[in-house]
């Protein structure tokens, strides 16, 4: 493992050396291409991806498609000068490739916040459908032979209340007559378009259908309510839950989420979709019950809006027996840890 560092993600990341040794070691030697790496997932898997590349000795490079190098200088420095990471400036729905061949593609870049949503709905799925459209373009002329998309869960639409766990089986679909469903009908359309090359290629696709996360880099002033209880523990507010606070939510680790994603992408599948995320549910009561639990004194848990009995229960929790059966990746870090690590880091 590397040196002693002053990488506040060190545990996290010898954690993710330690369980995905395996599927880096796939990567030595070579090169690979990522988009989306800005947001959350970006962050870690470039994070990720230098650490274990230094550690393992693996000589492979990342060549990171960015709108705006000067931007991400500014918000990851270490990443930008790291020897092993190219910054690549281009817009994902028409940027021109670079040269020479990428054994390994991850498709990560997408605007997942609900604001988008809202304000320009023909936006957000020209963006996730011309991205992904360019996206099979290079992997076809790059010589690509792994590709890894992360989609969502959302591409189900609303869990049955009578399921508990959703599985990759399930062919349900998001309300076509809101158009708050733009970020799921481009999922599943991006899903489509990349079944569709997948019919004759040589390319192995793979697509992560991702649930919900906890970690640094996660938004705590964004759409994510655990992003947001944590943000109002470390100011010293009391923590707001803005529904009735029933609603059931599965929070996966970031360091999870990493061994997860590059198993995946390294696995001798040729195409499939795994859902990535936690079955353990919570309700988000007991979410914000379990995030004010970490400080002291403990902050005042407030909830806007007051049960009815008589509603069905709002789920967005997945199975995960088929990535556990097909890959054996389970989840490793629980809750409450993965709580108290995102809130340790954010006071460093």
């Amino acid at each position: 493992m590397p040196n002693k560092s002053n990488n506040p993600l060190e545990a996290d990341l010898n954690f993710i050396l330690l369980h995905a040794s395996e599927s880096f070691e796939k990567l030595r030697g070579k090169r690979i291409f990522i988009t989306g790496g800005t947001g959350f997932f970006g962050t870690w898997l470039l994070e990720s991806f230098v650490w274990c590349n230094r550690a393992l000795e693996l000589n492979a490079t990342a060549v990171v498609l960015t709108r705006n190098i000067e931007q991400f200088h500014k918000k990851a420095p270490h990443l930008a000068s790291a020897d092993e990471l190219s910054l690549f400036e281009g817009d994902i729905r028409d940027f021109q490739f670079p040269a020479g061949n990428f054994d390994f593609i991850i498709h990560a870049a997408t605007e997942s916040g609900t604001s988008l949503n809202e304000t320009d709905p023909s936006l957000m799925i020209e963006a996730i459908v011309q991205g992904t459209k360019r996206m099979l373009a290079f992997a076809a002329e790059c010589n690509c032979h792994h590709f890894l998309f992360t989609s969502s869960g959302a591409v189900y639409g609303p869990q049955p209340t009578d399921v508990l766990h959703i599985p990759e089986s399930y062919c349900g679909a998001p309300n076509t007559l809101l158009c708050s469903s733009a970020y799921a009908e481009g999922k599943r359309l991006a899903e489509l378009l990349i079944a569709i090359s997948a019919r004759n290629s040589r390319v192995k696709y793979k697509i992560a259908r991702c649930f919900a996360f906890v970690g640094p880099h996660l938004p705590i002033n964004a759409h994510f309510a655990i992003g947001n209880f944590i943000r109002d523990g470390l100011t010293g507010d009391s923590i707001s839950i803005q529904g009735d606070g029933t609603a059931c939510r599965s929070y996966l680790y970031a360091s999870d989420l990493m061994i997860w994603l590059w198993t995946i992408l390294a696995a001798d599948v040729a195409f499939k979709a795994y859902n990535v995320g936690s079955e353990e549910s919570f309700s988000i009561r007991e979410v914000a019950n379990a995030v004010s639990a970490q400080f002291s004194p403990t902050p005042e848990v407030l909830i806007a809006k007051k049960a009815d009995p008589d509603s069905p229960v709002n789920r967005y929790i997945p199975s995960t027996k088929l990535i556990r059966d097909d890959l054996a990746l389970r989840q490793r870090v629980t809750l409450t840890d993965a709580i108290a690590k995102t809130i340790a880091w954010h006071r460093k």
